[in-house]
């Protein structure tokens, strides 16, 4: 059964956490210089009258050449892993299909991912986009190039005074005025009002085509990613030469 590159994924993930902690592990070992130590030591006396000491012997606990062959293991088995991951990625492409039209042909996975990644980001653009407010009536004006209202009159009043009179003047009395306001109608405003923003439902159908698209990169992407791979081993060749 051939390995598919999803797979191959998880385990480079292994692999990789594996050959971090072993290269660690050897660091540490190779650091300790007294498990690369050990000594042996044997006491003779110079005649059969001296005084008799028991020998010391301490064995060699770690070896450089054995924690390098741990590491060209572990090392050996990554490398091999992401070689072919990455080789089998410049191989494994898919189309991006929406509602039954091919958008895109042949794209790489790793590309699917980036176009993934962008358009996951669009969407909080898309959301913030502005819309039309609903309470007014809008057309398209291609002299300003934006959205238009139909013009609007408005009329502009202002207070004139008025005289009323309560009592006719007399022989003894003057007359009797109050002085009142009206409003007069003085002109006329005319008001186009203009927005630079988009109709609600072109909004939508954005955000729509965005979440489309979304999904077909989605499914596109673990076409892709299920595409058989073909082991490459390079790590062994490139370790012998470093290690000898």
């Amino acid at each position: 059964m051939s390995t598919k590159l999803n797979q191959l994924i998880a385990i480079e993930k292994g692999a990789k956490s594996q050959a971090n902690a072993d290269v660690t592990a050897a660091y540490q070992r190779v650091g300790k210089a007294d498990l690369l130590a050990g000594i042996s030591r044997t006491y003779r006396p110079l005649d059969d009258m001296g005084e008799e000491l028991p020998s010391e012997s301490k064995r060699v606990q770690v070896r450089t050449r054995e924690v390098i062959a741990d590491v060209k293991s572990t090392l050996t088995r990554l490398f091999d892993v992401t070689a072919t991951k990455d080789t089998a990625n410049c191989s494994a492409k898919a189309d991006v299909t929406v509602d039954g039209v091919t958008v895109a042909r042949d794209l790489p996975v790793t590309y699917l991912l980036f176009l993934e990644k962008q358009l996951s980001e669009l969407k909080k653009f898309v959301a913030k986009l502005p819309t039309l407010d609903p309470a007014e009536s809008w057309s398209f004006d291609e002299v300003s190039d934006c959205y238009a209202t139909q013009p609007s009159q408005t009329v502009r009043t202002k207070k004139v005074p008025r005289n009323h009179v309560l009592a006719p003047a007399t022989d003894k009395h003057p007359a009797q005025v109050e002085v009142y306001h009206e409003d007069v109608v003085v002109g006329r405003w005319t008001t186009t009002k203009f927005s630079g923003a988009l109709p609600a439902k072109e909004v939508g159908d954005i955000d729509d085509r965005l979440g489309k698209l979304l999904d077909a990169v989605r499914v596109a992407r673990e076409t892709a990613n299920a595409t058989p791979v073909t082991d490459v081993e390079p790590g062994r060749a490139i370790l012998d030469y470093l290690f000898g």
